[in-house]
């Protein structure tokens, strides 16, 4: 096993196929799968069932690649280690968020880091928080800043705020009539409306699927979209509904009129705001000071030995 099998092996998991990994490496598709072959005929079994669309892992690709990554955060936390003995203030972090949490977050966070340390790049990976949270559990993100429930068996979690979920309604829906603003609901209530959804791989998309799927209910769904500033904007204007964090709703002074909200009656599914990493990765001193820079900027204790879940 090396570096460079270990990428290519990785790249295919990711694209979901040889063909697309290949584009990807740079490097010729037959290539490519002939090195594929040459890798699991070395390990003595298949890495990947090719029967699949995407590709997926077998039991043994699946070991390989828990293995593999460990041996990326081996690197990866030795070459940190040595640059600090260094005392060098160069490097690299790869930091996830929303779209949406970046709109709020990103220009208070990253002047002042940027201060501290001009030159660590910062490679921003914007996705939901369900792909996120699976990007940083894979080692392909240091510091994922993700709304979801802490799963600690392979991430550490700082929490760094609490959310809830409401039913967000314009004022011209037939649920805004019969119901004021702020009065709770049952999602069943709100079936004849239309809906604006997020996309999968969005952690409140998660909980709306799961809210449907307990009471066997099939929306009606005009919109979906991975931006959730356009999404709730499309609601408000479209005589539609959406589920949302009420976050997201308060801060947009523009919605006050259009909109009303309602919380969810009998919903269990939590959202709490993490600033996450994998378990066993070197925090560089610049990572640690990011960190803190969230908690300052927050208004939330710095103490991640104290708040990891």
């Amino acid at each position: 096993m090396n570096f460079k099998h270990i990428n290519y092996v990785l790249t295919v998991l990711t694209e979901g196929s040889i063909t697309a990994a290949s584009k990807k490496l740079f490097v010729s598709q037959p290539a490519l799968s002939q090195t594929i072959k040459l890798i699991e005929q070395d390990l003595g079994a298949p890495i990947f069932d090719r029967s699949t669309d995407p590709i997926s892992l077998t039991y043994a690709g699946q070991r390989y690649v828990e293995a593999a990554q460990a041996m990326l955060d081996i690197d990866r936390n030795l070459r940190a280690e040595i640059a600090e003995t260094k005392k060098e203030v160069h490097g690299r972090m790869r930091v996830g968020i929303s779209s949406q949490r970046g709109i709020q977050l990103l220009p208070l966070i990253i002047p002042e880091f940027v201060k501290r340390y001009p030159y660590v790049k910062i490679d921003l990976l914007e996705y939901g928080s369900d792909t996120l949270e699976r990007l940083t559990a894979e080692g392909q993100c240091d510091l994922g800043l993700i709304t979801t429930t802490a799963k600690p068996n392979r991430l550490n979690y700082v929490l760094i705020e609490n959310e809830q979920v409401v039913l967000m309604a314009a004022r011209s829906t037939e649920l805004a009539h019969r119901f004021e603003d702020g009065q709770p609901i049952d999602i069943k209530d709100a079936m004849g409306e239309k809906f604006v959804c997020m996309t999968e791989g969005h952690s409140i998309r998660t909980i709306q699927d799961r809210l449907f799927e307990r009471y066997n209910l099939k929306p009606n769904v005009i919109l979906e979209t991975n931006n959730m500033e356009a999404g709730k904007h499309v609601a408000a204007r479209a005589n539609a509904v959406m589920l949302i964090p009420h976050v997201y709703v308060v801060n947009s002074m523009e919605l006050k009129y259009r909109v009303q909200c309602h919380p969810i009656k009998n919903n269990d599914y939590e959202r709490h705001f993490f600033l996450s990493y994998r378990k066993g990765m070197y925090l560089t001193r610049y990572m640690e000071d990011f960190v803190r820079i969230v908690c300052d900027k927050l208004g939330v204790p710095f103490n991640i030995a104290g708040q990891e879940i």
